[in-house]
């Protein structure tokens, strides 16, 4: 399967970067999948080292781990992983709501209620799908009121291994509605622009994820036999 048409350019190791991560995004490089060199090299019609380049960059953002004997290998995540992602996702979150409470204007606030709006009618169609791509379109929009650029990436980064997850985890259309729920009250925090009402609010709707993961890491390790 190839995973994109072949490239042109000096940007080999660039383009290839794209294209594999977002083959690891939409799991048509499903976790547990090996990134051979001459495998991928292959798939994208590159030579071997600008796809050497891509999967090292790919392992260093967390979408891929090296293994012994079998290379790099598409990320797959446990509870316990989520659980230490969403640790840092809390605080993160929290400050990103914090700087947007002090940039924000009529015009992003319009924007926010138009992904609201539109989150609104995906959940009364229980489009899971659509759900989860607008809950990732109102978080990385405060994320981008806030103007910091290291935040951005490092909570793009944990996004990223998050969504590798999500294909397995948090999937239920059940929390639907409490998701919205959630990015309303952050809403009416960021528009009160109070701070410290709107980082509270970001870090109470991660802190509600965290404790469901906390649950089924729990679980998962009461169900491993012992040793």
């Amino acid at each position: 399967m190839a995973l994109m048409t072949p490239m042109r350019g000096e940007a080999l190791a660039d383009q290839a970067y794209v294209a594999l991560r977002d083959a690891i995004l939409s799991h048509q490089l499903p976790p547990g999948t090996r990134l051979s060199v001459p495998d991928m090299a292959r798939r994208l019609g590159i030579s071997r080292s600008p796809a050497r380049e891509a999967i090292a960059r790919i392992a260093y953002e967390g979408l891929a781990q090296v293994e012994p004997n079998r290379g790099a290998v598409v990320t797959d995540l446990r509870p316990a992983d989520l659980v230490e992602i969403y640790n840092l996702r809390e605080v993160l979150e929290g400050l990103a709501c914090r700087l947007a409470s002090q940039r924000v204007d009529e015009c992003k606030l319009d924007r926010l209620s138009r992904i609201l709006d539109e989150h609104a009618q995906a959940i009364a169609s229980e489009d899971l799908e659509r759900h989860y791509d607008l809950d990732l379109a109102f978080h990385a929009a405060i994320r981008e009121f806030g103007e910091s650029h290291r935040l951005v990436e490092s909570l793009d980064r944990l996004q990223g291994q998050i969504r590798v997850a999500m294909y397995t985890t948090h999937r239920s259309p059940g929390g639907m509605p409490q998701a919205l729920a959630e990015h309303r009250v952050i809403f009416d925090a960021l528009a009160s622009g109070d701070p410290d009402r709107a980082e509270q609010a970001g870090r109470s709707h991660i802190t509600r994820l965290l404790h469901d993961l906390e649950r089924t890491a729990a679980d998962q390790r009461k169900e491993q036999p012992e040793s």
